[in-house]
């Protein structure tokens, strides 16, 4: 049985129409919706003394994005009177950090956007979809 779900958002349409996929699911399941994003570490690089953004401003423009990205999955989830909650994760790799946040969370299962690239891209790059698809040990449901 599933009673946690959960939902990557990276803040895009298609996450939003995601989030709203997995609330009806968990509505109808009884289950929490878990609401994560993930957000890039600062770079500090070796390579160049100059930083185009101070750490601290840095920071501060992610959280706010982070903070926007979640506040779209508490409140969808809210108007549905599912129980919600959020996590951010620092990673320069979202796959990761989603399969990581699903078990932090104790979650049964992750539900999130299919975000495929078409045609070469595809091929050479890949999708953070397609690897959670590839790595996760609990089911992944993909929204389209």
């Amino acid at each position: 049985m599933i009673s946690k779900i959960l939902v990557p958002t990276d803040g895009s349409k298609l996450s939003v129409k995601a989030i709203r996929g997995a609330v009806e699911l968990a509505k109808k399941l009884g289950a929490k919706v878990v609401g994560m994003t993930a957000i890039e570490p600062y770079s500090y690089s070796s390579i160049s003394e100059y930083r185009p953004e101070s750490f601290e401003a840095f920071e501060t423009r992610t959280e706010a994005i982070a903070k926007e990205r979640l506040s779209q999955v508490e409140s969808i989830a809210r108007a549905a009177n599912v129980e919600v909650e959020t996590s951010v994760s620092k990673s320069y790799s979202p796959y990761q950090a989603i399969i990581e946040a699903a078990s932090e969370a104790g979650c049964d299962a992750i539900f999130m956007a299919s975000h495929g690239r078409r045609g070469l891209n595809a091929v050479l790059l890949g999708s953070e979809t397609q690897k959670v698809l590839t790595h996760s040990k609990i089911p992944v449901m993909v929204y389209r």
